[in-house]
């Protein structure tokens, strides 16, 4: 708010890019001589249908709860059903299998491998400050180590993935998409 010659004026860009002006109080009009104008300020990143209103009817209200002599088939339960069918099979049990039986070693293996060199380093500085080449120590060596392991068992993981589950996921995929299709039809 701007107090110019003991006036009060509220300002905003206008639709046509000019500064709205509000006077308040009792006056004659604006101070530059133009007339008196309301300006409305539209929130252009409002959205009205994902504000819930406008949908369907443009009331914003439910749809009428659909009137039949047979029980509608919610496509949706049918897909749930299915995937669940699809999360008890024997296929998706051993794809998870072995998921697991390289990703929880593999974790527990860095893990161990990171707290190991942040321990040494806090607990045993001589150790680490120990030239091994130069200005190569042997803290620095551990740290490229940390980069150097990430590296390989991102490969293994991608590995482990292409040779032993990939194939079996995308067959239980194929598999489930074709079953949800038929609901649709």
């Amino acid at each position: 708010m701007h107090a110019m010659s003991g006036r009060s004026y509220t300002g905003g860009s206008g639709p046509d890019g000019s500064l709205a002006r509000k006077q308040e109080g009792r006056g004659t009009g604006c101070p530059s001589g133009e007339t008196r104008q309301e300006y409305r300020f539209d929130d252009p990143w409002y959205d009205a249908l994902a504000s819930g209103w406008g949908e369907l009817d443009g009331t914003g209200a439910p749809p009428p709860p659909a009137v039949s002599g047979a029980p509608a088939r919610d496509p949706e339960d049918a897909a749930a059903g299915i995937y669940l069918d699809v999360q008890r099979s024997a296929a998706f049990q051993e794809v998870r299998s072995q998921y697991r039986r390289f990703v929880v070693p593999a974790a527990l293996a860095f893990l161990g491998w990171y707290l190991a060199y942040v321990i040494a380093a806090t607990t045993a500085p001589g150790l680490m400050a120990r030239p091994v080449a130069g200005a190569v120590n042997v803290a620095m060596l551990a740290g490229l180590g940390q980069f150097l392991t990430t590296f390989l068992l991102t490969w293994a993981y991608a590995r482990h993935a292409r040779l032993r589950r990939d194939r079996a996921a995308l067959d239980l995929r194929w598999d489930t998409q074709e079953l949800t299709r038929g609901i649709n039809r």
